[in-house]
């Protein structure tokens, strides 16, 4: 996830670390929540599997002039609170940017315009009667309106939100692929004309 977004017709992977998850780049079509069964030798129904397709990812304000990018703290399974990107799963007929623009408004208070994708997060977990293969798109959004609050998140997930500066993102995010999608937000803002463009954000 440290590596720029290549304009490229193919869809790469880029390795995963052990019990980490594959980021692909660029993005293709994916479907919403469709389901189908798995059969195993002997004819025995397996757990069946679930596509499901989330959107999400980095919105940006300039604060002293340092891009700064809103992120949240909920509970994991286990309880821990852990800071994440705002993302969440695609909702009617909407696309994936306009899901994550809906998403990370409800869970920041921040809404924002689509700059670029980012990336796309690939992986599976398997729940008590099911499996699932989770696809995650990421985009660079700049901020145009709102404050940070958690109060319109209607899952109530998102204990806290703040403002932290790209190049700290890394040092707060608790998933290894948050982090590399982070590092691809701050190489892409190395480009000159790019973070001009990505700075008529909140003043």
């Amino acid at each position: 996830m440290s590596e720029p977004v290549q304009r490229d017709s193919r869809r790469t992977t880029v390795p995963a670390p052990p019990g980490g998850h594959a980021l692909k780049l660029p993005s293709v079509p994916a479907s919403r929540h469709l389901s189908s069964e798995v059969r195993v030798d002997g004819g025995h129904e397996a757990l069946p599997v679930v596509e499901e397709t989330s959107a999400g990812g980095i919105v940006l304000t300039y604060i002293d002039e340092v891009p700064h990018a809103a992120v949240i703290a909920r509970r994991n399974r286990a309880g821990r609170l852990e800071w994440c990107l705002p993302k969440g799963h695609l909702e009617g007929e909407e696309t994936p940017p306009q899901a994550a623009i809906r998403e990370i408004s409800e869970e920041t208070g921040i809404r924002g315009h689509v700059l670029a994708l980012l990336g796309i997060i690939d992986y599976w977990f398997t729940g008590t009667d099911r499996r699932v293969h989770k696809v995650v798109h990421h985009y660079l959004l700049a901020a145009v309106s709102g404050r940070l609050t958690v109060e319109n998140d209607p899952d109530a997930e998102a204990e806290d939100v703040a403002w932290i500066a790209v190049d700290q993102l890394p040092d707060r995010l608790s998933y290894p692929n948050e982090r590399r999608i982070a590092a691809i937000a701050a190489t892409r803002l190395q480009d000159h004309d790019f973070a001009a463009h990505s700075s008529e954000g909140l003043s």
